[in-house]
């Protein structure tokens, strides 16, 4: 099979050197949609290097390059059609607020791979620290078609979790026409979100959105609605990929806060609420 668990699981973890600037943090904002209205002071947060925050999920994109539901490809052991891979699920943790500058070291390794019958799924774990220690820690679940069925590890199961009655809150976020060809800038260059021919072959009518973009626009939505804008008070923030948005669409984003987290949902407003985003959680911090 072209995922060869054994020798997947046992590779030396890859170690990179990234280092990001505050306009790639504002470019990263700008890409999940950051910025509307233009001169909102809650917006300038994300916008204007002067009062730069850094939300969390930029983790994703920090340094640049392939994200890791692509850079697991390139893993020793994994030798994959991109046209048959999703993301299929992503996490992480932040062990302290993230600086708008810095050079950091990423170190990524396979720590999973799981047989679902059908498909294969790949769990590639990342951990940054720089000279002050620890960033963060993300998990990106790599879902490949056709590559199960060997009799190995179904992994934990991703059953619907009940919604526990009406949603505190929710809110509606507009996508963008033209939102995955801004938001590819930030290193996810996978031809699925631009390219029409290549969608079609990946099974899907058009581009879709890139998950993480979908993964940063709700965290934006969660903190800017319940967490009074303070991005630093986010400790983690795990979502499963339920199914795609299309550029054009519009998100509703329900939330149910509890105590020291909320949970999330998201759906595609305009084909009936179909799932984009399922167990879903933000854990914070108290303000």
């Amino acid at each position: 099979m072209p995922v060869d668990t054994e020798r997947a699981l046992a590779a030396a973890p890859r170690t990179t050197e990234i280092s990001w600037t505050p306009e790639d943090v504002q470019l990263y904002h700008l890409g999940i949609g950051a910025g509307v209205p233009a001169t909102d002071p809650r917006e300038l947060r994300y916008t204007l290097e002067s009062r730069l925050h850094v939300l969390p999920s930029f983790a994703t994109v920090a340094g640049g390059g392939p994200p890791g539901v692509i850079a697991a490809l390139s893993m020793p052991g994994v030798d994959v059609d991109l046209a048959r891979v999703l993301h299929g699920g992503q996490s992480l943790r932040v062990h302290r607020p993230l600086p708008v500058r810095a050079a950091a070291t990423r170190t990524d390794r396979i720590t999973a791979v799981h047989d679902k019958g059908k498909a294969a799924v790949m769990v590639l774990r990342s951990d940054a620290a720089d000279a002050d220690g620890p960033l963060w820690t993300a998990e990106a679940q790599v879902y490949v078609r056709g590559e199960g069925g060997w009799g190995g590890d179904r992994g934990p199961s991703a059953g619907a979790p009940e919604e526990p009655g009406a949603p505190d809150r929710t809110v509606e976020r507009p996508v963008r026409e033209d939102q995955a060809l801004l938001y590819r800038l930030t290193g996810d260059l996978n031809p699925l979100h631009a390219d029409p021919e290549f969608a079609r072959r990946a099974g899907f009518d058009r581009p879709v959105l890139h998950g993480l973009c979908t993964y940063g626009m709700t965290l934006k939505a969660v903190v800017d609605t319940l967490l009074d804008g303070d991005v630093t008070r986010v400790r983690s923030w795990t979502a499963r990929f339920a199914g795609v948005t299309y550029p054009g669409e519009t998100l509703r984003i329900r939330m149910w806060r509890g105590d020291g987290a909320v949970r999330v949902a998201v759906g595609a407003v305009e084909r009936g609420g179909a799932p984009v985003l399922a167990g879903a959680t933000v854990e914070f911090t108290q303000g």
